[in-house]
């Protein structure tokens, strides 16, 4: 793998201490954070993952207990990316935002423990999924609080205007100051995200979008110092 900017800088974080990311729903850890939790992991860093909700108002999968389902996919997924533990709450699927923001950060700061770094999905929340973006902003606060850095995960204008264009979705690029490519290797990612069966199955965007992305992710570091 090449030492990209966005490598080296992932591996400095990795350097930092433990991370914890925090998503909003079972197979997030997966679909988007998992070549990036992966390859932290691989550097030696201690990875936790932080899920909001059980992902139970998902409008895939026909399991009877899709909670039941989605927890056990979550747990076997987050073994293959290294992670060492995961916490998943249970606010409402679909209602994250209108979760009283105080309660989500309380959320974080339960879990935080020795964390240097939290990973989330971009402020826009990639899709545009409002549980996606409380909670980023959950995590962005507590990282601004607490004097943490934060690695935010999204994909490239490029990939988002093509996934919008052929598949009418809301993706919103990650670009700007401070945003680096980092070449990831997706093998890890691609077995953790078949562990979601009740969700990979039948997902054209995520097939899709994996496909324009290739070996290459987009992310932006923000360091405690702002440096």
């Amino acid at each position: 793998m090449d030492d990209t900017a966005g490598n080296l800088r992932l591996r400095e974080v990795a350097s930092r201490g433990p991370v914890l990311a925090v998503v909003a729903h079972p197979d997030d850890e997966s679909f988007g954070l998992g070549a990036v939790l992966a390859m932290l992991a691989s550097e030696g860093a201690e990875v936790r993952v932080l899920c909001l909700t059980r992902g139970e108002a998902s409008t895939l999968g026909s399991a009877v207990d899709l909670a039941q389902v989605r927890r056990e996919e979550l747990a076997a997924a987050a073994d293959l990316l290294g992670v060492r533990d995961v916490v998943l709450l249970d606010h409402p699927d679909g209602g994250l935002h209108e979760v009283d923001p105080a309660m989500l950060d309380a959320a974080v700061l339960d879990v935080l423990g020795a964390a240097a770094t939290l990973v989330v999905f971009e402020g826009n929340g990639v899709t545009g999924h409002p549980d996606h973006r409380a909670a980023t902003a959950a995590a962005f606060r507590v990282a601004a609080d607490q004097g943490l850095n934060v690695v935010e995960w999204g994909v490239a204008p490029a990939v988002a205007d093509s996934l919008n264009a052929e598949l009418g979705t809301e993706f919103a690029g990650l670009d700007g100051e401070g945003a680096v490519d980092v070449d990831v290797d997706r093998k890890v990612q691609s077995e953790a995200i078949a562990c979601h069966e009740s969700q990979a199955t039948d997902n054209p965007v995520l097939l899709r979008r994996l496909a324009l992305s290739g070996s290459v992710d987009r992310i932006r570091i923000h360091t405690a110092t702002g440096v």
